[in-house]
């Protein structure tokens, strides 16, 4: 997204278009402390600043991983823990404790810059991890009880809470916690929408293969059977994202905090730049409605360009919406195609229409499409499929399992509109098993 003079009113179309689906939703935004202390924080803040005018509430829980580090150097005191989830001895606390106080001195710094009201929260009661696997964790703590209330009375007075990785028990007394812990806490706790990292690196790598979306399950077999092969700054997010989801947040992004308009790209469009790791409702091949149609036509207009599809207006898309079948990602329409059936031969339909987004090519979302119009065309006592295509006949014969036909395997009417076009498109067969 540009920003500034460079702005763009496709990109204010692109964001105002998300508002009504998540407006009055609570996003927890998880901050490494690598990311505070780097140059692009404050233009992370800025992007909570536009989610906040758009009526999207927030909760920022920061980590202290790289200042605790920072001090254990400066001051020569050897840590037994960075990250929260070993062993805490007290010298280890103490660094935290000052960590943790300059860290969220910096985001309430950078959010009164923004003219964002904040504040610091003690609304997290922890208590001791105990012993575990014989080792005593001493002063690492875990979640023990989050004042919902508290928070969302903060939020309802147009205030950003803050948490910090120290946590007190119910006597007062201060623990360490794990920031990446906290945010799937609080995220259950607020039944908030999304959890968003921000992290120094792009997202989630499996065996060193970029990921920008993968499934819950697919995630967990793998932390389960290997865990080695997620790179290992995205372990801890990774599982504890599997535990946001499975506790009912649907969304958990994973993202590169350095990257300047991550927030605003991944929220605000289709594609994203970091990891979305998500439920299984978060895709689905749905029947179109005529809540639909401009995002049909909107999506096939370069297809029409190309000529890879006939021209349809809006108002015979409308007309013959019922035969219409979507792809969503995220409750964004990223592919489309239609089935049709011809009442002079009950034993033929024909898919037609296909059409995916090409950022999403390559990745078996057309075979998808057509799978599932096969499908349909089966329930509704099909034998045979046809399909027409000038340019990608080659996907539909080597992918999909069609064959080269003849154009008198069309029924009348359709032979009718295929030879007033002029467009002398492959006719392609399929037999149903």
């Amino acid at each position: 997204m540009s920003t500034g003079a460079d702005i763009k009113p496709t990109d204010l179309r692109g964001i105002l278009k998300y508002v009504p689906r998540y407006q009055d939703q609570i996003f927890v935004l998880a901050i490494d402390g690598a990311i505070v202390g780097d140059e692009n924080f404050g233009n992370i803040l800025l992007d909570v600043a536009v989610l906040r005018s758009l009526g999207i509430k927030v909760v920022i829980v920061h980590g202290i991983g790289k200042q605790i580090e920072e001090l254990s150097v400066l001051r020569g005191v050897p840590i037994t823990d960075v990250t929260g989830t070993g062993v805490t001895d007290a010298a280890t606390l103490d660094l935290a404790i000052r960590a943790a106080g300059r860290v969220t001195h910096l985001v309430l710094e950078d959010l009164t810059q923004q003219n964002l009201k904040a504040a610091l929260t003690n609304a997290v009661r922890s208590a001791p991890i105990g012993i575990l696997r014989g080792v005593d964790h001493q002063l690492t703590g875990r979640v023990d009880r989050i004042d919902r209330d508290f928070i969302l009375q903060l939020i309802s007075s147009g205030v950003v809470p803050v948490v910090n990785p120290i946590a007190f028990d119910r006597d007062g007394r201060p623990l360490r916690v794990n920031s990446d812990l906290l945010a799937a806490e609080l995220a259950e706790a607020l039944h908030a929408t999304k959890i968003i990292y921000f992290t120094t690196h792009r997202g989630l790598e499996v065996a060193g293969k970029f990921h920008h979306q993968i499934n819950v399950d697919r995630l967990r077999e793998i932390l389960a059977e290997r865990p080695d092969s997620i790179n290992e700054p995205m372990r801890s997010k990774a599982a504890h994202a599997v535990k946001a989801i499975e506790t009912g947040t649907p969304r958990v992004h994973l993202l590169d905090g350095r990257q300047i308009d991550a927030l605003l790209t991944e929220i605000f469009s289709n594609e994203g730049v970091g990891t979305l790791i998500h439920g299984n409702e978060y895709q689905q091949i749905r029947q179109a409605t005529k809540r639909d149609v401009r995002a049909i036509y909107n999506l096939t207009r370069s297809a029409v360009k190309r000529e890879e599809l006939v021209f349809r207006t809006q108002q015979a898309i409308e007309k013959n919406i019922e035969n219409f079948h979507v792809f969503e990602i995220d409750e964004n329409i990223i592919a489309c195609c239609s089935v049709t059936f011809f009442p002079e031969r009950p034993g033929l339909a024909e898919v037609g229409s296909l059409y995916v987004m090409p950022f999403y090519h390559h990745r078996g979302v057309g075979k998808k499409m057509v799978d599932y119009g096969c499908k349909v065309a089966k329930d509704e006592g099909a034998k045979t499929v046809i399909a027409l295509s000038t340019q990608a006949y080659t996907f539909f014969t080597s992918v999909c399992g069609f064959e080269e036909a003849e154009k008198d395997a069309l029924p009348e009417s359709r032979l009718k509109s295929y030879e007033e076009s002029g467009r002398n498109s492959k006719v392609l067969r399929k037999q149903l098993a």
